[in-house]
């Protein structure tokens, strides 16, 4: 069952559901448009914003979907006419600890609005009200600094860096659960 819609200031967040999935892993933009009831950007789908947005390989998707595509959303501008703006992707559900790690990306003509900020802010929120998460984690290069001023716009503070070995140095952010009981210490190995 997908998650409730969720509404911000000039913002619908719809819920992906796996008919969305299946219609942007095919490249089949009237699909897509249609199960969202919403225009997609010029840009989409293609195989840059698949190869971004899906970590997991449709068959893993399909297997699990609750699983997979637990908190993802898409961005649609409120206005006369659904235009889809960007997205904002959890990599899954929560770990065992109550970790989950939050992505997101705006399309480029909708940047620099503050769509991204609004967007997160509201998905953080909703993922810390869930049960047994303990915190939200994302990490950004340290030179993307419209990124980490999202992060730290919506509460998240760098709590280490690590090494990857395609993107270099990344920024480890974090937002604890204000219900969460306390933990070891926030930062996780390899930050």
């Amino acid at each position: 069952m997908p998650h409730k819609t969720l509404h911000t200031e000039r913002l619908i967040l719809e819920p992906i559901t796996l008919p969305v999935v299946e219609a942007v892993m095919r490249g089949d933009r009237a699909a897509a448009e249609a199960v969202l009831d919403a225009r997609l950007p010029e840009a989409w789908p293609g195989s840059a914003l698949i190869e971004r947005a899906f970590v997991a390989s449709l068959e893993a998707i399909r297997d699990n979907p609750e699983t997979r595509l637990w908190g993802d959303r898409v961005m649609i501008a409120r206005g006369e006419e659904r235009v889809v703006v960007g997205s904002v992707v959890f990599h899954g559900a929560p770990d065992d600890e109550g970790i989950c790690e939050i992505a997101y990306g705006v399309e480029q003509a909708s940047q620099r609005l503050g769509y991204a900020t609004e967007a997160v802010r509201a998905s953080v929120e909703w993922a810390l009200a869930q049960p047994g998460v303990r915190a939200v984690r994302a990490t950004t290069p340290p030179w993307h600094l419209a990124s980490r001023r999202v992060l730290e716009k919506v509460g998240m503070q760098i709590i280490g860096t690590r090494d990857h070995e395609l993107l270099g140095e990344l920024l480890g952010y974090e937002r604890p659960s204000l219900r969460a009981p306390p933990q070891r210490p926030s930062a996780a190995p390899g930050y």
